[in-house]
């Protein structure tokens, strides 16, 4: 066995400790949504652990720890001379505004899924059988929801779609458009928000949220011209679409391919599939980066897995890279294939004929 350098030793501990306080740190942020003690805190006045008792109903003692922690965590601000807590309002919109666009507690949520779903995950490299998305814990739905809206809310009207070339003027005059693995709605509702004129179906295998974004469209104000329907992405019916979109999904489909010739055949001629997804280059040294370990350890504990469950399996993960995904498309039948624009996050294809 080789003799270990110290130095790199010490350095590879210290990082560590901050690993296991975010960690850590992630389960009081789910905690402190849940309960609801951001959104008591968001309108910025410093309150110490009494005062926040008194205004939440939850008690002193257990806020006394929470807050500490999430002070350590400088997730919170502390003033020693007050001995009060606040948020800045730069936290605010990271963990108690939900429409904000940096909203970030839903990614705790899903990160919270793989601690509790570690088992099956673990069963599943042992079999190769995989899990399916609908296996995972609920707190996986909710929280890919939440993750995913702020980006959404931020780029699709305003630069995604406006990136395509024709659709936006479609979309304002009158359109049919599918949105493919559309989970609970977010995408869809914003969609129909943003073009009263064009109609919007969305499709999802999972019928637990299919029944959420039906719920959401009502309470959006929007179900008159927006329909739910559980579907699988090969099988979804209609024809003539002006434009379908696949929002994050399409590397944790079992056959994406078989995905997208149904795309293929269920487009207007002039039509457009728009797919979303993870920012990846296509190497793997390119990726081993923040954002990369991220995306490969959530492809590790859900998107991989969700993939291998399913027919074919072809599990391109969560940092699949544009090349793959272009081999995806032209396998469909598609001839023409571009990145129209990108996020640190996200990136965004133009898919046609």
């Amino acid at each position: 066995m080789r003799e270990p350098d110290m130095q790199k030793l010490d350095a590879l501990v210290g990082r560590l400790v901050g690993d296991i306080g975010a960690a850590v740190t992630g389960a009081l942020v789910v905690l402190g949504d849940q309960v609801g003690i951001f959104r008591a805190m968001a309108d910025g006045e410093p309150v110490n652990a009494r005062e926040l008792a008194a205004k939440t109903g939850l008690k002193e003692r257990y806020l006394q720890e929470w807050l500490s922690a999430q002070a350590a965590a400088d997730y919170i601000d502390y003033d020693e001379a007050t001995n009060r807590f606040s948020l800045t309002p730069e936290q605010a919109m990271v963990f108690a505004e939900e429409n904000s666009p940096a909203f970030f507690v839903g990614a705790f949520e899903v990160v919270q899924s793989m601690w509790v779903d570690e088992p099956k995950v673990a069963d599943a490299f042992r079999t190769g059988k995989g899990v399916g998305w609908h296996e995972h814990s609920t707190c996986l739905f909710r929280g890919t929801e939440r993750f995913f809206r702020p980006g959404y809310n931020s780029h699709l009207v305003t630069e995604w779609i406006p990136a395509l070339n024709g659709v936006e003027e479609k979309l304002r005059s009158g359109a049919s458009v599918a949105d493919v693995g559309c989970g609970h709605g977010a995408s869809t509702i914003l969609m129909a928000q943003a073009y009263p004129a064009s109609r919007f179906l969305g499709f999802d295998y999972h019928g637990p949220s299919i029944e959420r974004a039906r719920a959401a469209a009502e309470k959006a104000g929007v179900a008159d011209r927006v329909t739910f329907e559980q579907s699988a992405a090969a099988q979804f019916p209609g024809r003539d679409y002006d434009m379908i979109a696949m929002f994050d999904c399409l590397h944790d489909m079992g056959d994406p391919v078989g995905a997208g010739r149904h795309v293929r055949e269920t487009l207007a001629p002039d039509g457009t599939w728009m797919i979303v997804e993870p920012f990846a280059h296509d190497h793997l040294k390119d990726n081993l980066n923040p954002v990369g370990r991220v995306y490969y350890g959530a492809s590790t504990m859900i998107c991989t897995p969700a993939s291998l469950s399913q027919d074919v399996g072809l599990g391109l993960g969560a940092q699949a890279g544009e090349l793959r995904l272009r081999k995806v498309a032209l396998d469909a039948g598609f001839t023409r294939f571009r990145r129209a624009t990108e996020t640190p996050f996200n990136m965004v294809f133009e898919v046609q004929a």
